[in-house]
């Protein structure tokens, strides 16, 4: 039986445990104000909370309810826009978003206002960047944006007499009702023993599977593997960095040390998705779903990973990443294997990373191209170098020459030339909706050079390059 708190109820139900949370919500529990919109995880209307008792504290992450298995709720705090509302008067985000006038037909509100109590509820900054990017997965459709932001000010406006927030504080000032400081003592009391699974369609986050197979997965049996703490977890330890494959790209972008690691790692894995989505989906699922456009696989083969693979007898192997796509939406593994970790060396003082993506927009989209580099330089020599891109093949691709041809070479705009059109040979776009085989080539060609002037400003601009391609 699946046990969990939906806002302040206690639900315990043996429906299907693959079926989407949105449609248990609104069908099963009459809570209409969780919309049903694009059915993608896109546009963000089925926006709910899903908190987890962790050291005796609750966490709080948004995400999108249409493609998340109603499975995962289990032992969980589920809240939707219903379970954020005060007995006669408005919360303090649903009071910004009336006294902005930053709703119209109201379709989209509560999405927005559930994202925002989810800021309020969470452990990053209070400040207005982070508040931007907990709606970065909302989409309004028909009012102003300025008027969504001036209701996001004012809610960043209410931290700002208060450097530590708690649940009481946040009950104190009318963001979530005062059944909020009961949750902990009543997850403790629910007995959470694992679902008893044994078979279906292995799923984590399922960000993915849910967007083109929600219907089977509803009416079949699933595997849900995103509580698996042994795929878990982020360690660096003697120069390498080792990531549990159901790590979320959260996990990533929360990670201090991976941060200091990695500079501008928040500025590139704001490209991927939003932060619903990036609250739900693993690193493993974006593996395993082969997409030749996968954000975090072109992330991870740039930084030359390897992937250890257990099998249901617990025996393992390890391959690398760039060995592991062998055909479109094909990969190495076999029945009853999983993937485990991502193992890479960290970055030194002379190495630097850069991700780069095009897209039709440039947040909340998939990619028509994208690419990553890792490259290490000693005295203006290139001493390693490791590029992949998306987009341009029938795999997520690793550019085997053309990172073999850099090893050694002289940083030059010539190198940076010669190495384009070793690129440009390793690539086979096809033509379809997200661009034509010329134009992605042109986009590889761009985002090939742009790592270079991104990295090494003060040596090279991309007007530089261009003129001397």
């Amino acid at each position: 039986m699946i046990t969990f708190i939906l806002n302040n109820k206690t639900i315990t139900t043996s429906d299907n445990a693959g079926m989407t949370l949105l449609d248990f919500v609104r069908y099963q529990q009459r809570l209409t104000g969780t919309k049903i919109g694009c059915r993608e995880g896109d546009c963000g209307a089925c926006t709910v909370l899903v908190g987890t008792l962790k050291n005796d504290a609750m966490e709080y992450q948004s995400i999108t309810s249409c493609i998340s298995p109603l499975g995962n709720a289990h032992g969980k705090h589920i809240v939707t826009v219903e379970g954020t509302n005060l007995q006669n008067k408005l919360t303090t985000a649903q009071e910004a978003m009336k006294g902005n006038f930053a709703t119209q037909c109201g379709f989209c509100t509560p999405g927005f206002v559930v994202a925002l109590t989810g800021f309020a509820l969470s452990n990053s900054d209070k400040n207005h960047n982070n508040a931007l990017n907990a709606i970065s997965g909302n989409i309004c459709r028909c009012t102003g944006y300025k008027a969504i932001e001036k209701a996001v000010h004012q809610v960043v406006e209410k931290f700002q007499s208060t450097h530590k927030t708690s649940v009481n504080w946040l009950i104190e000032n009318e963001f979530v009702p005062a059944y909020f400081a009961t949750i902990p003592k009543r997850l403790k009391e629910i007995a959470t023993k694992k679902l008893n699974q044994s078979k279906g369609k292995v799923v984590s986050g399922g960000t993915d599977l849910y967007v083109q197979q929600a219907d089977n997965l509803t009416d079949n049996d699933v595997l849900l593997i995103a509580k698996n703490e042994s795929l878990k977890g982020i360690s660096i330890e003697n120069g390498t960095c080792t990531i549990g494959t159901n790590a979320t790209v959260s996990d990533v972008w929360n990670h201090s040390e991976l941060n200091k690691l990695f500079p501008n790692l928040r500025k590139h894995l704001k490209l991927v998705s939003s932060e619903q989505i990036r609250n739900m989906a693993s690193l493993g699922g974006n593996f395993v779903n082969a997409s030749p456009i996968g954000d975090m696989t072109i992330f991870f083969l740039a930084l030359n990973s390897d992937i250890t693979i257990v099998n249901s007898n617990e025996d393992e192997r390890t391959i690398a990443l760039k060995d592991f796509h062998q055909g479109y939406k094909k990969f190495d593994l076999q029945e009853g294997e999983l993937l485990k970790e991502i193992r890479f060396k960290s970055p030194t003082k002379q190495s630097f990373f850069n991700f780069e993506k095009v897209s039709k927009r440039t947040h909340l989209d998939i990619a028509s191209v994208n690419a990553a580099i890792h490259i290490s330089v000693d005295n203006d020599t290139i001493v390693e170098a490791h590029v992949a891109i998306g987009g341009v093949a029938a795999i997520p691709k690793y550019l085997h020459e053309t990172s073999a041809f850099l090893k050694g070479k002289q940083l030059s705009i010539k190198t940076i030339i010669d190495a384009n059109e070793i690129l440009q040979k390793e690539i086979a776009p096809i033509s379809d909706i997200r661009g034509t085989s010329d134009y992605k080539r042109l986009l590889a060609r761009q985002l090939f050079f742009a790592h270079f002037t991104e990295l090494f400003p003060l040596q090279f601009t991309l007007n530089d390059v261009v003129q001397h391609a």
